[in-house]
């Protein structure tokens, strides 16, 4: 499958056994082998400044002010996540006693999610030193969320959300077009080029190709309490991570 974009990138993704270098770059993983062919034109830029903030909300440093609505809270507050022994939780309780930095991610076998868990987790000492607990949500079953773990070895909570209702409250986008874009294709080939993989048997799971696959995920600061998200980033595109010093505002400095 070939995908060419306006601003001059052509993505080209093959799903094969055997393994085929590119331009004397390998990015295969056994049993899947995957190729991005791209060309970049004078005229590319990358997302401007304006355009990433508009996918941030936030209240004032100090403020408890929430950032989504009250209706967001109440369908939040019926969602269900499963931990990596397979018991239930109300989302919400995840916040509800304590503030929390959750990050949710495309699906457990993406590449750039798993940079997202690290670049995270580099600033868990600090959070821990706030009393911020660090999660990372995915959309799909226990098992994909169990197997995320083991390969991320994730120094924060690991849950799964097999309804995808959790990002369906949160209204991240969604779409073929905001996962082959430009920025994201760019960000894939620095992440095989830096050692990070992407899981093809996770990724070529049914439920993800058909469902959480094409929609994006976000970062979130909530609690303590159940109703209290004062930080809202939503994803752009495939692997949009905020500046970290933002995230470490938002939940780490007090007003």
């Amino acid at each position: 499958m070939a995908i060419s974009l306006n601003s001059g990138l052509t993505v080209a993704v093959s799903r094969s056994i055997r393994q085929t270098p590119l331009h004397n770059v390998n990015l295969t993983t056994n049993p899947f082998s995957f190729n991005c062919n791209f060309s970049l034109t004078p005229n590319f830029s990358a997302i401007s400044a304006s355009q990433r903030s508009s996918s941030v909300i936030y209240s004032s440093t100090g403020t408890e002010t929430p950032v989504v609505s009250e209706d967001t809270i109440n369908v939040l507050d019926d969602v269900q996540v499963f931990d990596l022994d397979g018991q239930g939780v109300p989302i919400s309780d995840l916040w509800k006693d304590r503030k929390a930095v959750v990050a949710f991610a495309r699906h457990f076998g993406c590449v750039l999610c798993r940079i997202r868990a690290d670049y995270l987790a580099a600033e868990k000492d600090k959070m821990d030193a706030a009393g911020v607990a660090l999660v990372l949500i995915g959309p799909g079953s226990v098992d994909q969320a169990r197997k995320f773990y083991e390969q991320t070895k994730f120094k924060g909570e690991v849950y799964a959300d097999p309804s995808y209702r959790s990002y369906e409250a949160l209204r991240f986008v969604s779409g073929i077009t905001t996962t082959f874009t430009p920025g994201a294709g760019l960000k894939i080939i620095q992440a095989y080029m830096e050692g990070y993989r992407q899981d093809w048997e996770l990724s070529f799971e049914k439920d993800t190709r058909t469902r959480g696959g094409w929609r994006q995920g976000g970062i979130i600061v909530a609690g303590p309490g159940k109703n209290n998200i004062t930080y809202i980033h939503k994803d752009k595109e495939a692997g949009d991570d905020p500046d970290i010093k933002e995230i470490l505002n938002a939940c780490c400095v007090q007003g």
